[in-house]
């Protein structure tokens, strides 16, 4: 079963693939009793996949990652990357097996465990999804826990704990009070909640700071749908296919302005 993410976590693995890179140590040279193994090709081979990866040419970021797992077997950087490409192409157990992979040799590789995490959310595996952000949560010194506490926060969404959702999405405010993903996913619980005008509230002000995100103008378009604001939602829900054309949130705006008659 797929989970039904929201747009603005679309690319939340993608977003620390370059701060993973710079991580990681380098790899040792060569030797003469392992000749196969040739870590500066498949360094050169692992950027290439990884521009092809960030330009959204899958297919060829997927055959030059390939090629530098096999000049460079077991670099967890190439693992991660690969398990990236196949999270982009829906093939969920592959990604897994791929960041569990790279988790095996660099068990502290963040983005890696991050990654694991969303691939379960995709499944639908809300229990483990959150398992595994939870594991990113115990680290004191893990820079950026907006992130998983935001991603544990839409977990509990998708299993309809508004409660403990709430919870997650105001922690993660709490430490980046501007954060996009914890604001969307605050606005999507109120909603679910009846709480239409603090999600509008919420909502408009979010929209001032990025007002360039779809997912933000269509959970608006609700929000005013719910407070009795036909014109304002319809208005919201056009700007979101706007910002998203032929995406499937633009195709629940459309259901959304036809349900209005608008």
């Amino acid at each position: 079963m797929n989970a039904k993410r929201p747009g603005w976590l679309a690319l939340c693995a993608a977003a620390w693939l370059l701060a993973a890179c710079a991580a990681t140590p380098p790899e040792p040279a060569s030797s003469p009793e392992r000749p196969e193994r040739n870590p500066e090709l498949a360094e050169a081979a692992r950027q290439l996949g990884e521009a092809y990866l960030a330009g959204g040419n899958l297919v060829a970021a997927l055959r030059e990652l390939k090629r530098a797992e096999s000049l460079n077997p077991g670099d967890p950087i190439t693992l991660f990357d690969i398990g990236l490409v196949y999270y982009y192409r829906e093939r969920y157990d592959q990604a897994i097996e791929h960041f569990e992979k790279a988790l095996a040799i660099k068990p502290d590789f963040a983005p890696a465990m991050n990654s694991l995490g969303n691939a379960w959310l995709e499944k639908g595996e809300w229990d483990k999804a959150i398992a595994v952000y939870r594991r990113i949560l115990e680290d004191a010194f893990y820079a950026t826990p907006h992130f998983p506490l935001s991603n544990t926060g839409l977990a509990y969404y998708q299993k309809k704990d508004y409660a403990q959702a709430e919870k997650y999405f105001q922690e993660a405010l709490r430490i980046q009070p501007d954060f996009p993903n914890a604001v969307g996913g605050l606005a999507m619980t109120y909603n679910a909640t009846g709480r239409h005008a603090e999600a509008a509230l919420r909502l408009e002000r979010a929209i001032k700071k990025h007002p360039a995100l779809p997912q933000l103008h269509y959970e608006l378009g609700r929000a005013y749908r719910g407070t009795g604001e036909p014109d304002k939602a319809a208005a919201a829900f056009r700007r979101a296919i706007e910002l998203a054309p032929e995406s499937p949130l633009a195709e629940e705006a459309l259901r959304q302005l036809n349900a209005l008659g608008k």
